[in-house]
C-alpha cells in the first residue's frame, strides 16, 4: 500500500494560478508562493454574498488512538461534492510542527483526499506560524525590556506576567524556565516558559480577526499581566500592537492550495482545540463562501470541544451558521469506545461496536442542541466488516439519522459521493441560525455550566480556589460578557481522559480561568492541560529525510 507522500507524488498538479481561476482571482491578484502556493488578498471577501451559502461543518466522535480522519473525510467530501457538480472548497487548518514531527504526523489528509503539496504544507508552508511566533514574542521581549527600564516602567510585578514566548515544536524542557540571568544587565529574574505556537493567543487572534485593524485592536487588548498594585497591563500599554500587527501583514491573508483532485482549498491559521476555539480562521471562511456556492470546514477534535467552540465562539464573532455538519466515526474508534483494547481494533466484533454508539449518540445529541441538522459519516478501514457497518447504519437509522459510509482515502471523491448525496439532502432542513448553548450575557459561571451539563454531560461543575479569584478578576475588569473556550481533554466528555464511551455522574472540576482578552474569551482551564507538548519515545521526526536532491520522505 502506497504511502500518503507516493500517493502525493504520481499527481501532476495545476498552477495555481489555474486554481485560482476556478473562483475568479485573476492571476495578478494572487501573491504566489512558488508554483503552486498563493496568498488571496482579503477584497475579495464580499460579506454580502455569503448569506446563501452552504457551509458544512466536519466534526467527530471523542478523538481515539486508532484516529477517525476529519481532515481526510473534509477533502474527501468536498471533492464528492465537486464531482457531483456544486462549486465547493475546502477550508482547513495549517498544521503545527510539533504533531508533524511529534507522535501525529502530517495534517494534509491522507491516500486520495489530501490537500497538496503535502510537504510545503506541513513544514514552512507561506510562512504564517512564523509571524505568529514573532509577533508573540516581540510582546514577550517588549515586556522585559520595561521591567528593565526605569524612566518608562508601567509597574509590572514580575510574579504576575502572564505572557510567556512560543515556538512550534515539542519541547517539554522549556515549559518552565527561569529568565533573565546573569546580572543586571541581563534582565530581571523571572519564572516564566514557553508554548507552542499554535496555543499563542496570537494564533486564537488572527482566526477570530475581520481585517488588519480588527487584528491591531485585539492585540493591543492582549491582558500581559498586573501591577504591583493589582492593576491590569494590556499590550496596547506597551505600545506594541502595531509592530505585532505589522509582522502579521502578510500571515493575516488566507493560503490558496488545491486537492488531490485539483478542487480548490483554502488553509489558514491553526489553533489547537483542546485549549483554544480549535478552526480555521474567520478571514478563510468568509472568503470560501464568498468565491463559491458551497465550504467544507471542519473543527478540532470531538464536536464537544471543536464543534462547541465553532458554534459560541468563531460563528458568535462572525454571524455565520453551519447549515449541515457532517460526525465522522470509525467502527475502530466505537470499539475502543465500546471497551475493545488497542490491539483488537482490528478483530471483528459487532458487540464492542455497539457498545460504543453511546459515545456517537451523544455527539449527535450535542449538534441537535445547536439546531442543525446532522449526517454519519463511517470512515471506513479494510478491516471492518459489513455487520459492523450495519451496526452503525441500523443506530443512526433509528435515530433518524442518515449514515453513510466513506472512503475516501482509496477513492478519492468517488468514495465520498455517498455522504456527499447525504449532506445535500440535509442542507433544505437547516434553520436560518444556529441556537447557541449560551448567551454571552449570561453570568460566567452560568455559561461555564452550560457547556458542561448540556455538552459534556455532566452533572454540575466544581471550582479551586484560584478559579473563585479568576471570576473576581474577571468581574474586576470587566470581561463578563466574553465567551468561554473550555480547556479540556479530547480523549473524554468528561474532564477525565480515563472515562471513555458517554461517562455519566461526573462534575466537571475548573481549576483556573486564563483571559484571553485580545482573543475575546475567557478560558476555564480542566485536568492538567499541556501548552507545550513533549515528543514521544519514538518521534516521527527520526523517520523524516531528504535526499540529495531535495526530495522529502518520511512525511504521513
Amino acid at each position: 500500500m502506497a504511502s500518503d507522500i507516493e500517493i502525493a507524488r504520481t499527481i501532476q498538479l495545476r498552477p495555481i494560478q489555474e486554481i485560482g481561476g476556478m473562483l475568479g482571482i485573476p492571476d495578478q491578484d494572487l501573491q504566489l508562493y512558488g508554483r503552486y502556493k498563493a496568498k488571496i488578498p482579503l477584497s475579495y471577501i464580499q460579506k454580502d454574498r455569503i448569506a446563501n451559502k452552504n457551509l458544512i461543518l466536519v466534526t467527530a466522535i471523542s478523538p481515539t488512538p486508532a484516529g477517525e480522519g476529519k481532515t481526510t473525510m473534509s477533502i474527501g467530501l468536498t471533492q464528492g461534492l465537486n464531482r457531483l457538480g456544486k462549486k465547493t472548497t475546502v477550508v482547513l487548518r495549517e498544521p503545527s510542527l510539533g504533531p508533524v514531527f511529534g507522535i501525529k504526523g502530517g495534517a494534509t489528509g491522507g491516500g486520495y483526499a489530501q490537500v497538496l503539496p503535502m510537504e510545503d504544507i506541513n513544514l514552512h508552508f507561506t510562512g504564517d506560524f512564523a509571524a505568529i511566533e514573532k509577533a508573540h514574542n516581540l510582546l514577550a521581549a517588549l515586556i522585559d525590556n520595561n521591567l528593565q527600564s526605569r524612566s518608562r516602567t508601567l509597574g509590572l510585578d514580575p510574579r504576575h506576567i502572564l505572557w510567556k514566548r512560543v515556538m512550534d515544536m515539542n519541547d517539554r524542557s522549556l515549559r518552565r524556565i527561569t529568565a533573565g540571568l546573569g546580572g543586571s544587565s541581563m534582565g530581571v529574574p523571572r519564572e516564566t516558559g514557553f508554548d507552542i505556537t499554535a496555543a499563542s493567543e496570537i494564533m486564537a487572534i488572527l482566526c477570530l480577526s475581520d481585517d488588519l485593524v480588527n487584528l491591531k485592536e485585539r492585540m493591543g487588548n492582549i491582558l500581559v499581566g498586573f501591577t504591583w498594585d493589582k492593576k491590569p497591563v494590556f499590550a496596547r500599554d506597551l505600545n506594541a500592537q502595531g509592530a505585532m500587527a505589522a509582522l502579521m501583514k502578510d500571515a493575516i491573508q488566507p493560503n490558496l492550495v488545491q486537492t488531490l483532485e485539483g478542487t480548490p482549498a483554502i488553509i489558514h491559521g491553526g489553533p489547537f482545540a483542546n485549549i483554544a476555539q480549535g478552526t480555521n480562521s474567520v478571514i478563510a471562511t468568509r472568503m470560501g463562501l464568498s468565491l463559491s456556492d458551497y465550504v467544507v470546514t471542519e473543527a478540532g477534535f470531538g464536536a464537544d470541544l471543536g464543534a462547541e467552540k465553532f458554534f459560541d465562539i468563531k460563528c458568535g464573532y462572525a454571524g455565520l451558521s453551519p447549515r449541515t455538519v457532517v460526525l465522522v466515526a470509525t467502527i475502530r474508534a466505537l470499539k475502543y469506545h465500546g471497551g475493545a483494547s488497542l490491539k483488537e481494533l482490528t478483530v471483528p466484533d459487532t458487540g464492542a461496536v455497539a457498545a460504543g454508539l453511546p459515545n456517537l449518540e451523544k455527539h449527535l445529541e450535542n449538534i441537535r442542541q445547536f439546531g442543525i441538522p446532522a449526517v454519519v459519516a463511517i470512515n471506513r478501514f479494510p478491516t471492518d466488516t459489513d455487520e459492523e457497518v450495519a451496526v452503525v447504519k441500523e443506530h443512526c437509522r433509528g435515530l433518524g439519522v442518515r449514515a453513510e459510509t466513506v472512503t475516501a482515502w482509496a477513492d478519492g471523491g468517488a468514495g465520498a459521493e455517498a455522504i456527499a448525496e447525504a449532506v445535500l439532502e440535509a442542507l433544505p432542513q437547516a434553520p436560518q441560525k444556529f441556537s447557541p448553548v449560551y448567551a454571552w450575557d449570561s453570568p460566567v459561571r452560568d455559561k461555564i455550566a452550560a457547556v458542561a451539563t448540556k455538552i459534556y454531560g455532566a452533572d454540575g461543575v466544581d471550582y479551586t480556589s484560584n478559579a473563585l479569584t479568576a471570576l473576581q478578576q474577571i468581574e474586576k475588569i470587566g470581561l463578563t460578557g466574553l465567551p468561554v473556550c473550555m480547556a479540556k481533554t479530547q480523549k473524554s466528555l468528561s474532564d477525565n481522559p480515563d472515562l471513555l464511551g458517554r461517562p455519566t455522574g461526573f462534575r466537571i472540576t475548573v481549576r483556573e480561568i486564563e483571559i484571553a482578552a485580545g482573543a475575546g474569551f475567557l478560558v476555564p482551564i480542566t485536568g492538567e492541560m499541556m501548552r507545550m507538548p513533549g515528543l514521544p519515545l519514538v518521534p516521527s521526526a527520526e523517520h523524516i529525510d531528504i535526499s540529495a536532491d531535495g526530495e522529502i520522505s518520511g512525511l504521513f
